[in-house]
């Protein structure tokens, strides 16, 4: 009798452990946000050679796959025009249904603690308007899940995670750019709109490049591959490519918005490549092609605490948010977000979080969406032309010229041959865009600088409201 049982409970055990076998990727939940008009992949893991089927509610609809050798299987599903709420359920050898499926349109976003901050803020630290945003955030169609952090040596499958519908009872714990942008998306396109947050605090960029994209650089050391992880890494190369991206790679996306920078500011001559090289690696694993990446350019910040890396360079962050300019010509359809004047000397994470995603959101609606007719992009520098002893400033990117609100400009600086600056008078030309720049004490102009310092408000905009990017003409060390 004992054997009987024995044998019942081992077989049972068996049948349970078969079943097990079967799963659908953890990016797939309830709540979830499928990409409009595409074909979506969705995929799991199963026995070499199980039957898989997929059935959409919004179609009716059935499609089928089989898992390869090595249990792997993929199975891609047409999507339609933006709506829901849809079902859509799984079978193999156990049986998976979703819920309060939406179609829409759907954001990866990623980088360090300025996109991890959540609504609610950080502790003793706020996020400007959060407590409205959050009374305001129900019924608006906007969708996240929150990627936990995770540092490992290997690609990682899973993760415990699950999408939720925003509302005042979920969304404090959403990225606060990641809603701000998703609730300027959802306003101006009226589709359903999803966020999946992949970020982490004090993180560089090579933690997010994969190992073949960090290999391209022969200062970056790729850790060997192991079982190992921890949730504590953030500053090792390819950890949170592992942990955190490779879990949702190929999930159906529009496009990815980035916030990371400030980390990096020990090692700015390599990162506008380093950046480059991530964006490549990441639209290669997504196989989509060159999906929209638009990212901010980091704050001003008082870093003379931090210069002690860098002795070299006492104004390290304008060094680095001239990398970030430079990556621009790098990232093939990249857009970035200028924060000139939302900075704060002593808070590395400013509260003023709505305009950094109503910024992105201005660059989605104009450059994904194609809405036009409004300054979406700030005057970027251009050139700089030299007419006796003043230094013209062309600028790209104009939409209706260039302002200062009426006051005047203090942020410029111009040096002549010696190399030596001193601060700039400077006038906007309203009648060409430009910025006219001379020093009584510099009478043939070599190089001009604007607001080219750690802790500095940005004072020119393009009349929309967009401030200029701090920027150099020189390239001298």
């Amino acid at each position: 009798m004992k054997r009987i049982v024995l044998i019942n409970l081992v077989l049972l055990v068996c049948s349970f452990l078969s079943a097990q076998d079967f799963k659908v990727a953890d990016i797939f939940s309830d709540d979830m946000v499928l990409q409009q008009q595409s074909d979506v992949p969705v995929w799991g893991w199963a026995k070499p050679e199980t039957e898989v089927s997929i059935r959409t509610s919004w179609n009716d609809r059935t499609y089928e796959g089989k898992a390869d050798s090595e249990g792997r299987w993929k199975i891609n599903i047409k999507t339609p025009v933006a709506g829901g709420p849809y079902s859509v359920q799984v079978k193999g050898e156990k049986e998976y249904s979703f819920k309060e499926v939406w179609i829409g349109e759907v954001w990866l976003a990623s980088g360090q603690s300025n996109m991890s901050m959540p609504l609610k803020g950080y502790y003793c630290q706020p996020v400007e308007g959060s407590t409205e945003a959050i009374l305001n955030s129900g019924g608006k169609q906007i969708h996240f899940i929150n990627i936990p952090v995770m540092g490992a040596y290997s690609p990682q499958k899973g993760f415990k995670a699950k999408w939720m519908e925003a509302s005042p009872q979920t969304v404090a714990d959403c990225s606060a750019v990641g809603w701000f942008f998703a609730d300027f998306l959802h306003k101006h396109t009226g589709v359903p709109i999803g966020i999946i947050n992949s970020s982490y605090g004090g993180s560089i960029v090579e933690a997010w490049m994969s190992p073949a994209s960090c290999k391209e650089f022969k200062d970056i050391e790729v850790p060997p591959r192991s079982d190992h992880t921890d949730p504590g890494v953030n500053n090792v190369p390819t950890v949170l490519f592992n942990g955190m991206i490779a879990p949702v790679a190929g999930y159906a996306i529009r496009g990815v918005i980035w916030y990371q920078g400030e980390s990096n500011i020990f090692n700015v001559p390599r990162y506008a490549r380093s950046v480059a090289s991530m964006v490549k690696g990441w639209r290669t694993l997504w196989g989509c092609g060159e999906f929209p990446f638009y990212f901010t350019q980091i704050a001003p910040y008082d870093y003379k605490q931090w210069n002690f890396f860098t002795p070299q360079w006492p104004e390290i962050s304008a060094y680095l948010r001239e990398a970030q300019l430079k990556s621009l010509d790098l990232i093939p359809n990249s857009a970035m977000a200028v924060l000139m004047d939302i900075g704060e000397s002593r808070m590395i994470h400013p509260r003023h979080k709505k305009e950094v995603g109503d910024r992105l959101g201005m660059l989605a609606l104009s450059k994904t969406y194609g809405v036009k007719g409004f300054e979406a992009e700030s005057p970027r520098y251009d050139h700089m032309e030299v007419k006796g002893d003043k230094a013209i400033i062309h600028f790209s990117n104009q939409f209706a010229g260039l302002t200062s609100y009426g006051k005047p400009l203090e942020l410029f600086e111009i040096a002549g041959e010696n190399r030596v600056f001193q601060q700039a008078d400077a006038y906007i030309d309203e009648s060409n865009g430009t910025v006219v720049v001379s020093s009584k004490l510099v009478s043939v102009p070599k190089a001009v600088r604007y607001a080219f310092k750690n802790d500095v408000k940005g004072e020119l905009f393009g009349t929309g409201g967009l401030p200029v990017s701090s920027f150099r003409t020189d390239n001298w060390e």
